[in-house]
């Protein structure tokens, strides 16, 4: 692996950005996307509906404030606020409304999300150095809605929050009020996927470094770059990062990636939702 082959951090800071689409109602929605994944966040202010055909699996995640009625299928669920919902493949209405952010988060399937995203150019090359998106094993009961009020999930566990599907994982921290020890922070890269950092409330620095090879014509300076509320990060595969929170509020902080990660999945308890979705037999 060359510092060639290492492709630019996005840097999507949305309280300073335009948004890709604004709604009728006034809904403002920001699109930025990785290799397999992308991120649709929207800034709720009195009610908004999403109607679309998806070919696989999505995610809708509520901060505090915004509440929803979800239909998919032959269900209809009233979801409540500070909530995740897995929303099932196929024709699905989201019906919004308070004051807040909506997250949707989609595979590469949804062609239509990722060719809006801010960063869209930065992936016409394909994205050769990340792993491909495999769908893991259908949920063994079928696709329906799955709804998880994430106040069901404070009780301490070893990593944050996770959930996965078919072809999406999320961790969604438990909300932070003190700012990290800068002396226990945890720097590492991944080889072959990208992840993305989601900060809903608070700010962050993050911390990218990236590795350097014998050209020094390809190295890069460590970038210590402060986030706010809403903003995302696409840190790409074989860069180093860490993150840290440093306060202006309750801090509310995702990771998202695609597909599910096995490493997380084959500690026991990590994933709040594992007994739904099977993991992909050993070869």
């Amino acid at each position: 692996m060359t510092h060639a082959a290492i492709r630019p951090a996005t840097y999507g800071r949305h309280y300073e950005s335009a948004p890709q689409t604004v709604d009728p109602a006034g809904a403002r929605t920001w699109v930025t996307r990785g290799a397999n994944f992308a991120v649709a966040v929207t800034a709720v202010e009195s009610a908004v509906e999403f109607a679309r055909d998806t070919a696989d699996e999505h995610m809708l995640l509520l901060t505090p404030g915004v509440t929803a009625v979800i239909e998919a299928g032959r269900q209809r669920i009233e979801a409540g606020e500070d909530s995740l919902t897995i929303i099932p493949p196929g024709p699905s209405t989201i019906r919004a409304k308070g004051h807040g952010y909506l997250t949707r988060v989609f595979s590469k399937r949804a062609a239509d999300v990722l060719a809006l995203a801010a960063n869209a150019a930065l992936y016409a090359d394909g994205a050769p150095e990340v792993a491909p998106l495999v769908p893991w094993p259908d949920p063994p009961d079928g696709f329906r809605i799955r709804h998880y009020p994430l106040k069901n999930y404070l009780e301490p566990k070893n990593f944050g929050r996770l959930f996965r599907c078919t072809n999406l994982m999320i961790n969604v921290f438990e909300p932070m009020t003190v700012p990290r020890d800068p002396t226990k922070l945890s720097p590492h890269a991944h080889a072959d996927f990208e992840q993305c950092s989601l900060i809903l409330q608070g700010a962050y620095i993050h911390h990218l470094r990236v590795p350097w090879t014998p050209d020094m014509r390809a190295w890069r300076e460590d970038d210590h770059a402060e986030f706010k509320s809403p903003s995302v990060l696409i840190i790409p595969a074989n860069v180093v990062h860490t993150t840290r929170y440093i306060g202006q509020g309750i801090g509310w902080f995702v990771d998202i990636f695609a597909p599910p990660r096995e490493d997380f999945s084959l500690k026991p308890g990590w994933v709040r939702n594992a007994d739904e979705y099977p993991m992909p037999r050993a070869n």
